[in-house]
């Protein structure tokens, strides 16, 4: 082996790029200081692999890439400036092979890339930066088949103050058991489509309530973008569902046409990444 390549983890925020996993990134990994998560066990187990056989250990592109643009920052409370966690790597590595089947540049395009999965995550991507996106994990935006998104602020504050819950019992209503699950009780799209194809009309509509709120998230991002924007990608798991993409396709291909890139693709994303440093891409410094 060249180099090895592991998925990033839960780290402060970085700009997008390639990285060596040092031993600073690997002690905030072991401190759950930026979050716990089962990615952080890939970096300590792959350093010790890497280091093993004497060769470099890279990450790519992490969840916590932080590229937003100033005036994304801005939430409306002092002090509670807005943090990323988004689907990184699948964004870039999707807008990088859309811009390469249109013979062109990642760097010179407007893109809108909405990752569809357990989470949702829509960026804005100008010119290779993904200036705003929003929380895919506990924070905002549409909801998801586990996330909540974005809630009523006085209606959550009552909720958490109401004494019937404890902060872990809230944080997994937010992450876990939010969306579709605490609606339908499931998080699979797949069973949904099938209770919708038998008749049950309330399915329908949070399903489709969801591909509604998604198109949201890309028309705010088309304002983001001043309304230049080349494509829409849709991607992740639920992009397999043509009743979804079709829904959100009606709502949004006025703004840009919209592609389909269904799955996740993270093992080939990873390989493109040490791909891209072997032949000389250089490394960012964490």
């Amino acid at each position: 082996f060249d180099c090895i390549v592991v998925r990033g983890a839960p780290s402060k925020p970085i700009d997008g790029g390639i990285y060596a996993v040092t031993d600073v990134m690997l002690n905030d990994l072991k401190s759950g200081k930026y979050g716990y998560h089962a990615s952080c066990l890939g970096c300590i187990v792959g350093d010790e692999l890497a280091k093993s056989a004497n060769i470099p250990i890279i990450t790519a592109d992490t969840p916590a890439t932080d590229e937003l643009c100033s005036l994304a920052r801005y939430t409306g409370l002092k002090g509670m400036d807005k943090k990323t966690t988004f689907h990184a790597l699948n964004h870039k590595a999707i807008a990088r092979q859309y811009a390469k089947e249109h013979n062109t540049n990642y760097e010179d395009l407007n893109l809108i890339v909405a990752h569809l999965g357990g989470g949702i995550s829509v960026g804005a991507h100008e010119k290779g930066k993904v200036i705003d996106t929003n929380n895919a994990l506990d924070g905002d935006g549409t909801f998801s088949p586990e996330r909540a998104g974005t809630l009523p602020t006085g209606a959550l504050v009552e909720l958490c103050f109401s004494g019937n819950y404890t902060i872990e019992e809230i944080k997994k209503m937010l992450a876990g058991k939010g969306g579709t699950m605490s609606y339908l009780g499931t998080n699979d799209g797949l069973e949904i489509e099938k209770t919708i194809d038998a008749g049950d009309g309330f399915a329908k509509e949070v399903f489709e309530a969801m591909a509604y709120q998604i198109s949201k998230e890309i028309g705010s991002d088309a304002a983001v973008l001043c309304g230049k924007v080349d494509a829409i990608l849709l991607t992740g798991s639920l992009a397999y569902s043509k009743m979804l993409t079709n829904w959100i396709k009606e709502r949004v291909e006025f703004i840009a046409p919209v592609f389909i890139y269904a799955g996740e693709n993270e093992m080939l994303s990873l390989a493109q990444s040490g791909i891209r440093f072997l032949e000389g891409e250089k490394l960012k410094t964490y």
